[in-house]
């Protein structure tokens, strides 16, 4: 999907590497696999075992970390991180890793994800006498750590994010260790690995396989785990809760070469194409996806439909993803410079178009025009997933509810306004279907609040109040 987002939060990836004489150059190659998850800023630090050092940037992870920097950044640990801009929440100082310097030692933060109590939280600090640095909400931990008033740092660890509510992935290193902390929903996605005795974690799988780590599991929800030089130890901070991966890390954000919870995105992409195939039926000449994220479902319904699969759409692999432009003008710009049809493929041809969402519909909307500009006689519209009528609270860069054009429309009202020929869209049932069931029957085991309304965590009144804007 060209994503047509735009909003508070941010989707975000995290690497890490505890034990390894190369922490650094492993750190930066997990950063360039997880390149698709943040393109705004980048940072990396690394532990000598004495004291905390970092870099980060505005830019790509190749633009930030040139030769001459990687040479500086020594040591046997790192972490990094990955992140888009949101409003009120780019420039340098809210880049990642957050790296604090206290006559008690360092501390760094990567974080992916968004706390939904964050206003709450930092009223409360800054009562107390705290002063933030930053807009990001990755800088609560730190700050409630520094107040938990215990010593150890695993028990300050563990208070402060007992206090947090949302959905968080977190590194935290000092200069003897790092711990590796999940939500209590597992709403983000993060994996544990080795590469010899080092130990390595991701946002996804995809970066242990750049680096040559091996898959050991997924992080528990509620888990903390304590990494350092005598080995690896597990703790928990929270109760056990329902599991609720977001949905959209299958359907969009993760890439198809990752595994998320056991679940080869790629395969479940392909397996809600083909679901779509039975739940609309069309006749049609071609199928064609949306590059890059819903080749895997057009592929599927292709395969399930029997109509032969077409490479209708051509991307710029020069542009980056049109939602993380800073204005609307160079969004809708951005969309003719990432993606051209093919005449040859679509002229004269009755075209399904398959695409795994619809946010604003101002994306979808101009490649429609554009295949039909390119000699497409039809263009039938099929959404891999269900309609997004409501934002997104834990991370996702969504829009405001008065900016989802689901929100207010019918399905048929928005076919009208993209100037599809049909338009149909993945139920709810058949995407969990689709992708795979968890954690027993219906939709336990996924979060699906953009879909359905329904959060798995309480959402605060003033998180609420800038969401449902009007």
């Amino acid at each position: 999907m060209l994503a047509e987002i735009k909003g508070l939060n941010e989707e975000c990836g995290i690497f890490g590497v505890w034990g390894h004489q190369d922490a650094a150059q492993l750190t930066y190659y997990g950063l360039h696999s997880l390149q698709h998850r943040g393109q705004e800023g980048t940072g990396i630090v690394v532990s000598d075992g004495k004291t905390l050092k970092g870099v980060k940037g505005e830019g790509l992870v190749s633009e930030i970390f040139t030769a001459n920097v990687m040479q500086e950044l020594t040591g046997d640990a790192a972490i990094g991180h990955v992140r888009y801009a949101t409003a009120g929440g780019g420039g340098y100082e809210n880049v990642q890793p957050l790296l604090f310097h206290s006559q008690s030692g360092s501390l760094a933060l990567a974080h992916n994800g968004n706390l939904v109590n964050v206003n709450s939280l930092k009223h409360q600090l800054e009562a107390q006498g705290s002063i933030f640095q930053t807009s990001s909400d990755t800088e609560v931990l730190a700050h409630l750590m520094k107040r938990s008033g215990y010593s150890d740092s695993k028990d300050r660890a563990k208070n402060a994010l007992s206090m947090l509510k949302g959905a968080y992935a977190y590194l935290i290193m000092t200069e003897t260790e790092l711990m590796v902390a999940l939500d209590p929903h597992g709403l983000r996605p993060l994996s544990l690995g080795c590469l010899g005795g080092a130990y390595v974690v991701a946002s996804e799988t995809c970066a242990f396989d750049v680096v040559g780590a091996e898959y050991i599991r997924d992080i528990e929800p509620g888990e903390l785990l304590i990494i350092n030089d005598d080995g690896i130890t597990s703790e928990r901070f929270a109760v056990s809760t329902t599991k609720a991966i977001c949905t959209m890390e299958y359907i969009y954000f993760s890439r198809p070469d990752s595994d998320i919870q056991g679940i080869n995105v790629h395969t479940a992409r392909k397996n809600l194409g083909k679901r779509m195939a039975i739940e609309a039926p069309i006749e049609a000449d071609v199928v064609t996806g949306v590059p890059d994220s819903s080749i895997s479902a057009a592929i599927g319904y292709a395969e399930a439909s029997g109509i032969p699969y077409e490479m209708g759409l051509i991307k710029n692999r020069y542009v980056g993803r049109t939602f993380i432009q800073p204005s609307q003008t160079l969004r809708e710009q951005g969309v003719k410079m990432k993606l051209s049809p093919v005449r040859g493929v679509v002229e004269g041809k009755r075209v399904i178009m398959v695409d795994d969402s619809i946010v604003r519909g101002t994306t979808s909307r101009r490649i429609v025009t554009m295949l039909k500009d390119a000699g497409a006689t039809e263009v039938h519209v099929v959404i891999s997933s269900p309609p997004i009528k409501n934002p997104c609270f834990y991370g996702i860069d969504t829009s405001t509810k008065e900016e989802l054009i689901a929100s207010g429309n019918s399905v048929e009202e928005i076919r009208e306004l993209i100037g599809a020929d049909s338009l149909t869209f993945l139920s709810v049932e058949g995407m969990i279907e689709a992708i795979g069931k968890k954690d027993g029957d219906g939709t336990e085991g996924y979060c699906l609040g953009c879909f359905t309304g329904k959060y798995p965590t309480e959402i605060y009144p003033d998180t609420l109040q800038y969401y449902y804007q009007k």
